[in-house]
């Protein structure tokens, strides 16, 4: 059995995210969400309105509680994820897809702007709260002997995909700026290859890590920009999670040239094109 995990899902690009897999993939996959809220139900209701879903599908959307900077919630997530959809005795259960889209920004114009609690709670969340969730997550994915299915609407190999940036290239930083942000964004795209590479050992070619890059999002995290950004590149979250997931299916099954050794390790931006390190 493969499952799907969006975390948080609440809002923004995870509840986009999260809903556009609901309409694009089989009802027998199961997908787990996330949100702060302490009563989960009102985040599905929310995920699940005007979509026009059959009982199957709205029954497979598993809305959890989780505090993405407390390494013990994270933990207990896991270990319900391994309980409900991974046991020791299903040897074909793993996890297909898994996108992880924590992020905030301080948009320090300066050195002298930098505020130590902001940079260290960006660092938090940008950052560190990645690097805990592929250390209690890469576990799901498949070994390299595992055989996997083709799914409709899925990579046909197996993606733990962070978000990143832009501004996290160190080569395409031409405008300064954003030294938190930037500096996350930088660490995310680092985890993301070094992840890789020890997945590469575990999986061969049945999983990957890779970075993304959304476009600026007409969300709460951008919100003070979007008057500085032409009209047709300030995308909706429900189109930049349509494009990201494309990115992922093409990707992860193979389709660049090069195949899977093409796509892993890196990041991507919202058309399919590598963001540089």
């Amino acid at each position: 059995m493969a499952w799907i995990l969006v975390t948080p899902s609440s809002r923004g690009i995870g509840y986009a995210m999260t809903r556009h897999l609901l309409s694009k993939t089989p009802d027998s996959i199961p997908i787990v969400a996330t949100t702060r809220a302490k009563d989960p139900k009102e985040t599905k209701d929310k995920l699940l309105s005007d979509l026009k879903l059959s009982n199957a599908s709205s029954d497979r959307l598993d809305v959890q509680q989780c505090d993405l900077l407390s390494e013990s919630s994270i933990t207990d997530l896991a270990s319900y994820c391994r309980d409900r959809y991974q046991p020791k005795d299903n040897k074909e259960a793993h996890l297909r897809l898994g996108v992880f889209l924590s992020g905030q920004l301080f948009p320090e114009r300066s050195p002298s702007q930098i505020n130590y609690d902001n940079a260290l709670s960006t660092l938090k969340l940008n950052l560190l709260t990645p690097m805990m969730l592929l250390k209690h997550f890469h576990g799901f994915l498949p070994k390299k002997s595992a055989k996997l299915d083709t799914i409709d609407g899925l990579p046909r190999s197996s993606v733990l995909a962070f978000l990143s940036a832009r501004v996290g290239s160190i080569s395409d930083n031409s405008l300064g700026g954003w030294y938190s942000y930037r500096a996350s964004k930088a660490g995310v795209n680092q985890l993301v290859k070094t992840g890789d590479l020890f997945q590469g050992i575990q999986s061969k070619e049945n999983a990957c890590v890779v970075g993304l890059h959304p476009g600026t999002v007409k969300t709460d995290l951008s919100k003070e920009f979007w008057n500085n950004v032409k009209k047709e590149k300030l995308f909706t979250p429900e189109y930049s999670a349509e494009m990201l997931c494309k990115v992922l299916q093409q990707g992860g099954s193979g389709e660049k040239d090069g195949g899977i050794e093409a796509f892993r390790g890196r990041c991507w931006d919202w058309n399919g094109k590598e963001v540089p390190p």
